[in-house]
């Protein structure tokens, strides 16, 4: 088997992961804390920025053509379009911000710790300015229901991501 399908088919694999750790929900006013920013987190910090990028889209595509791999089993256009859809959106930004600065700091653990908290604090942007257009909120409004409740659990599932990415990335890397 080649490198690129190899590579390919773990791509694959984070999209399922990403899917099944959505599915860890608590409902939580009108953003439910998930898996979904830790599993983002953790494909990040294992695949980097393109094959991340590749498992994030597969992963919001099938949750564009409806299958239910977003928070609570839902899918569909109607979920990314929806009140919660910037934050989905801003998964491709995460990923993309965490891999750029990990390919360009390889091996620095604070660098990989800020393109996670940047990538972050983006996705939260997209998702808090979302959140503000479609459900007529204020900005203030919007921070207190989709970013404030949750910095300190993102933070701490940023340290988890880097600590269990690094360690499946080094387990890789032994088992080639």
């Amino acid at each position: 088997m080649n490198r690129t399908l190899k590579e390919l088919i773990l791509a694959a694999e984070f999209a399922a992961i990403i899917s099944v750790l959505s599915q860890m929900t608590i409902p939580f006013g009108l953003v439910p804390l998930t898996g979904q920013t830790f599993a983002i987190g953790l494909t990040a910090t294992f695949l980097g920025r393109k094959l991340g990028l590749i498992s994030v889209g597969v992963y919001l595509l099938l949750g564009l053509i409806g299958l239910p791999v977003f928070s609570g089993m839902t899918g569909g256009i109607a979920v990314l379009f929806g009140p919660t859809g910037g934050y989905l959106i801003g998964f491709i930004f995460l990923t993309l911000i965490a891999g750029l600065l990990m390919k360009l700091f390889p091996g620095n653990k604070v660098m990989e710790a800020v393109g996670l908290v940047l990538g972050t604090v983006v996705c939260y942007a997209f998702g808090t300015a979302w959140l503000c257009f479609q459900a007529h909120m204020s900005a203030a409004a919007g921070l207190a229901a989709g970013v404030i409740p949750y910095i300190p659990g993102d933070l701490v599932k940023i340290v988890v991501a880097m600590i269990v990415g690094t360690a499946l990335r080094a387990a890789l890397k032994k088992a080639r």
